[in-house]
């Protein structure tokens, strides 16, 4: 049986698509079983409605507080019964409740080399920090924002003429060929969470995450 992933996305779904296309390889252990937006018009859910896999809108905005919301989140997702849950451009801070209801089962992807530059436009502050790379890590989520294992990292060069658009377009190819790839490794079992660590194939991880150098 393939894994079971639900993905949550807050707009256009890019990485949505390309975990979709892995899932299609004959070889692919896992299927998105479910995808669930914050915001009604986000474009990731056409995306998922056209390869016929149920998109839900769950729009914060209905519920008073985040742990409300959060309460609703875990229910649709546990409707859903996921082996994983992949954050795809999901733009909310989770409740301690929430990561902790899914410990070892939630993968984020953030676009710098963590630890550097948690938050929000880790582009700009990569170019008004003079940094010659730039990068992005698949991690999973903990309690701490952006702060979890990482698992794996893939490095941009950062040149001189860049803006943070042209930055963030050499990042997005990295994410698109990563996240599969690691969301692979935990549908074969091979990638687990234990005591804070990644391990892949029974070897814990670096801070930096898995390097084939």
């Amino acid at each position: 049986m393939p894994s079971r992933i639900v993905v949550l996305i807050s707009g256009s779904g890019t990485n949505l698509q390309a975990i979709i296309d892995a899932c299609k390889s004959a070889d692919f252990p896992g299927e998105v079983v479910g995808v669930i937006s914050n915001k009604v018009d986000a474009y990731g859910l056409t995306r998922a409605q056209n390869d016929n896999i149920p998109a839900i809108a769950l729009s914060h905005k209905e519920y008073d507080s985040r742990e409300a919301y959060d309460i609703a989140l875990m229910d649709q997702i546990s409707i859903l019964k996921p082996d994983l849950i992949v954050l795809a451009g999901f733009m909310r801070i989770l409740t301690p409740a929430f990561v902790q209801s899914f410990s070892g089962k939630l993968l984020n992807i953030h676009p710098s080399l963590l630890p550097k530059y948690q938050g929000l436009n880790t582009h700009q502050r990569a170019i008004d920090a003079g940094d010659s790379e730039h990068g992005v890590s698949v991690h999973f989520v903990t309690e701490e924002l952006d702060g979890g294992p990482v698992i794996l990292q893939a490095k941009v060069p950062v040149f001189d003429e860049d803006d943070a658009d042209d930055l963030a377009q050499r990042v997005h190819e990295q994410e698109h060929r990563i996240y599969p790839l690691v969301v692979k490794w935990f549908c074969e079992q091979r990638l687990t969470m234990q005591q804070d660590n990644a391990v892949l194939d029974k070897q814990v991880l670096p801070t930096s995450g898995y390097a084939s150098e």
